[in-house]
């Protein structure tokens, strides 16, 4: 079922996600000081691309300049972004065939307000990265 509706959300709205978020990774990566909020474009525009059966869990050993990257992104992008997952996915909602998809918009919200610190990963292991 996972496969059918990431297969579903590429073509309707995924694809176009991934799209902008990796324009805007490779805008941001053009700076030295903006490389690490390319990669976490980068990061977002994975997770747009294929939502389903994959989640975000926080990073405990980010540290500060994590938080403070995160301060930046929230007040010159996050906010935009997390806006336009909440309008989508509301307007995605309307519908009952629509309503995973917006749910998946609505997964987008924590990663695009804060994603310095975060990990995606699969949502049947959400916490194998942390064994190794």
């Amino acid at each position: 079922m996972k496969t059918l509706l990431n297969i579903i959300w590429l073509v309707l709205s995924g694809f176009w996600l991934f799209l902008g978020y990796v324009l805007a990774g490779v805008l941001l990566c053009v700076t030295i000081i903006g490389i690490p909020f390319g990669i976490a474009a980068f990061r977002i525009a994975g997770y747009a691309l294929w939502p389903f059966g994959r989640t975000t869990v926080e990073r405990r050993d980010a540290g500060a300049p994590s938080c403070v990257g995160n301060v930046l992104w929230l007040v010159l992008a996050g906010w935009w972004l997390a806006l336009a997952h909440i309008t989508t996915g509301i307007a995605l909602c309307l519908t009952i065939i629509g309503i995973p998809f917006g749910v998946a918009n609505f997964k987008l919200i924590p990663v695009s307000l804060l994603p310095l610190g975060r990990e995606i990963v699969r949502t049947d292991e959400p916490f194998g990265a942390r064994v190794a």
